[in-house]
């Protein structure tokens, strides 16, 4: 099979209809998304009847997850940023050189999280609050999960490996696969399903990370077959001569690391934005975690077509088809602002109907009610702000994220919040009108950015190439 040519008809087919390549790249991002958010909702469920002090236990794990997860997909977009620039360049040796330098990450983050969670994991979970029963059942979960770790981040980064190349599709199969795995093997390894016999090994808590790192270590060892066995990619790994760039490497980490401490920063604002509101009730840092699930699925539709411009942004920049590009990203910003207007529109009308879906509390549901029903007022800006992100960080640029997400979360919505709260004793809905003042001012900043990107790129366009 000439690899080669595949892939370099790949871009071909993207350039020749940009559009469609668009949503041929979203549809399979969206889907994979899609399956992943029902795998926590379907997770959260069976863990849900061990009690409460088994969600505790977990619940204490989500900071580190977000950290290790926060720094893959971080560097996983600065990776994906890369290949895609060096495919449209058509340089196939350094976008095969930035893959294996992403392997090279994947194994030092790798050595790096599981040291430090199997020595350390279980006094940095007592640093975070948790004791007695509660500890014991978080590092039980921790422990297990510790040892898969390798497995989860490897498989990330292939993933944004083959997203760089422009193949959404196999990653989405086979991620798919991994979670429909964990759905069946969750029960297994939970409970003792005394009704079908007694099978079951009745591990608890345990149980469930077990069943996690077996679905993991699956996709892991699916992803080498087709990888280095099969070689299904364009990208092709050849470690053995494997040759550290401090230019490629740099390529990756521009991007990448910005993107990390991105998503760090959100993880503290939402720290925040919980000891805030926990000053009104617990039932109102209920009521925002509900609304937050609502978020997600408003949101996914818009993390598909970012990915997807994420891509196609880097390869017709690499490919210096700027044309191409420009139209991509007008095309890109008009749909995502004309899905989130209907979602929002949509959420707004049913807003007590889907916060009922989650709790029978009637406070809850009316403090989400009315979150949610501020916040979709200005949902559509916050669709344009990741789309410029993204399309920033395509461009090879992911400083402007860092600085917009900063501005936002940390100069602008919490600090005012924390104002209207503690020092105005402002009701709780003045909370949401901080989001809302931080959205719009990091909507006019990220606008503002890609317009003086676009502008520069014009003047690329007047360069004979």
């Amino acid at each position: 099979v000439d690899l080669n040519s595949k892939s370099e008809s790949r871009l071909k087919t993207f350039l020749e209809n940009p559009s469609k390549a668009l949503w041929s790249l979203a549809i399979p991002i969206m889907f994979g998304m899609g399956i992943h958010t029902l795998y926590n909702l379907v997770d959260m469920i069976f863990i849900g009847r061990l009690g409460s002090d088994a969600i505790a236990g977990i619940a204490f794990n989500m900071p580190l997850f977000f950290l290790m997860l926060g720094l893959t997909m971080g560097l996983g977009t600065g990776v994906t940023a890369s290949i895609a620039r060096f495919i449209g360049e058509n340089n196939k040796s350094n976008a095969d050189n930035s893959a294996e330098h992403a392997l090279v990450l994947g194994a030092i983050i790798s050595l790096i999280f599981t040291s430090l969670g199997l020595v350390y994991g279980q006094d940095i979970l007592k640093s975070l609050g948790a004791d007695g029963k509660i500890l014991e059942l978080g590092w039980d979960y921790l422990f297990v999960i510790c040892i898969g770790l390798p497995f989860m981040i490897f498989s990330g980064f292939f993933r944004s490996i083959l997203a760089g190349e422009g193949d959404m599709k196999f990653p989405m199969m086979v991620a798919a696969l991994g979670t429909i795995l964990n759905i069946i093997l969750d029960p297994l390894f939970i409970f003792e399903l005394k009704r079908f016999g007694s099978i079951g090994f009745g591990l608890g808590v345990k149980g469930a990370a077990i069943a996690t790192v077996i679905s993991q270590a699956t996709v892991f060892v699916i992803f080498i077959f087709m990888l280095f066995v099969k070689e299904h990619a364009y990208i092709t790994f050849r470690l053995q001569f494997f040759s550290p760039s401090k230019t490629i490497l740099w390529d990756i980490i521009k991007v990448g690391i910005p993107a990390s401490l991105s998503m760090v920063i959100m993880a503290i604002g939402q720290g925040v934005f919980n000891r805030i509101l926990i000053h009104y009730s617990s039932q109102t840092v209920a009521a925002y975690q509900v609304a937050g699930r609502l978020d997600m699925l408003i949101f996914l539709p818009i993390f598909a077509i970012a990915g997807a411009l994420t891509t196609l942004v880097g390869m017709f920049y690499g490919a210096k088809e700027i044309k191409s590009l420009k139209s991509i990203v007008n095309y890109g910003v008009s749909r995502a602002f004309f899905i989130t207007v209907g979602s929002s529109a949509f959420v707004y009308i049913f807003a007590p109907t889907f916060s009922g879906f989650f709790t029978s509390d009637v406070e809850i549901q009316n403090v989400a009610v009315e979150f949610l029903r501020l916040m979709t007022l200005v949902y559509p800006f916050v669709a344009i702000a990741i789309i410029s992100g993204r399309v920033m960080q395509g461009l090879g640029n992911g400083v402007p994220v860092l600085i917009i997400t900063t501005i936002r979360v940390l100069g602008v919505s919490a600090p005012l919040a924390m104002y209207f709260s503690f020092v105005l004793s402002k009701p709780v809905e003045w909370n949401w009108y901080a989001m809302m003042i931080s959205t719009s001012i990091a909507f006019v900043i990220a606008v503002s950015w890609v317009r003086k990107e676009m502008n520069k790129l014009n003047r690329l366009e007047k360069v004979p190439v």
